[in-house]
């Protein structure tokens, strides 16, 4: 089984990205020749981890029928001071919301998710430790 993304260059440093049908803008920032009119593309390794584990977290709840109001991951990482500039840690926030939070399904469905189903954070580890943190509020 075989993805793939098609990438063209559009002008200067901005790039159009097909994947799995879709587009997406690249582009670097001011300071280096971009025009900032879209994400830079190690950020979106950021963003993929996020979506790889909330889809896990989220179908893992569903099934556990545990109710929630509303759900958003913030992801920080460190990155290297010397180049090649590479991410060297991973810090994924999972912040829920709603009445009647049952916070040992939550662990449960990241912990799944973690060690078993995001094949983005499993590849991931082997840059840098992949921690967690949860936090909730009503």
């Amino acid at each position: 089984m075989e993805d793939k993304v098609t990438l063209k260059w559009q002008e200067g440093m901005t790039f159009e990205g097909i994947v799995s049908g879709h587009k997406i803008t690249i582009d670097a920032d001011e300071k280096v020749g971009g025009k900032n009119s879209g994400p830079r593309p190690k950020a979106l390794m950021l963003l993929a981890l996020a979506g790889c584990t909330a889809m896990d977290v989220i179908s893992i709840l569903n099934k556990m029928r545990m109710p929630y109001d509303d759900f958003s991951i913030d992801v920080f990482s460190n990155k290297s001071e010397e180049h090649p500039v590479v991410y060297t840690d991973f810090k994924i926030l999972y912040k829920f919301k709603g009445k009647n939070l049952d916070l040992e399904k939550i662990k449960k469905a990241i912990d799944l998710s973690q060690e078993r189903y995001c094949g983005v954070s499993a590849m991931y580890k082997n840059i840098g430790p992949v921690t967690f943190e949860i936090v909730t509020e009503e």
